[in-house]
């Protein structure tokens, strides 16, 4: 393994990102300790600056950090740790630290893949009279024949070389696709794992 570069107070910076959404949750510090108790014990731990202490996350609240992979950049001084996430990462209870938007937009981005997935977590667990998700939920039927009804006007789509029309269809398609991920409580990360194979 290239060895950590720590910086002049033997630390370095951890991003910390959700494994199976990639959306990054926090950004914290370890030094040698932390880092080595992180690998040992399979969650995250850090060196709290402000405490002078080292702190395992969520050893209070119970939104614990269980580690999937760690990898370390180019310059070897900053590490990147993919996670599962027990409950919400931030200490204000919000699923990200990273909540304040303070320039541009993050429409058109993928941010809005963990935001849709945590309202078809809620609306399974917490049924919400007149949703339309709900009403798939409730209809098994109904659900599979619109994940084949806007897969074929996507097709279609493609055929007429309409974008807008493809980017209408594919998101109704990713949409359906995701409340039927949800519903039958098909691990996501086999699914990453059957892509990974045809990574050919």
């Amino acid at each position: 393994m290239t060895p950590l570069k720590y910086d002049k107070d033997g630390l370095i910076p951890a991003v910390i990102q959700n494994a199976l959404t990639n959306e990054v949750l926090m950004v914290a510090w370890m030094n040698e300790e932390a880092f080595n108790l992180t690998k040992s014990t399979g969650y995250t731990h850090f060196w709290s600056r402000s405490r002078q202490k080292l702190w395992k996350k969520g050893e209070e609240s119970g939104h614990v950090q269980k580690v999937v992979s760690i990898q370390l950049d180019c310059d070897a001084d900053t590490l990147l740790i993919r996670v599962e996430q027990v409950g919400p990462a931030c200490h204000t209870f919000k699923p990200t630290c990273f909540n304040e938007l303070i320039h541009g937009s993050t429409d058109g981005t993928m941010d809005i893949i963990p935001d849709l997935d945590r309202i078809l977590t809620d609306r399974l667990e917490n049924p919400k009279e007149g949703s339309y998700t709900c009403l798939l939920y409730s209809d098994e039927n109904k659900m599979c024949k619109k994940i084949i009804e806007e897969a074929g006007e996507f097709v279609l789509s493609i055929k007429d070389k309409n974008e807008d029309e493809m980017a209408w269809e594919l998101a109704d398609l990713i949409y359906h696709v995701m409340a039927a991920v949800k519903k039958t409580g098909l691990p996501v990360e086999k699914v990453y794992e059957k892509l990974a194979e045809r990574r050919k």
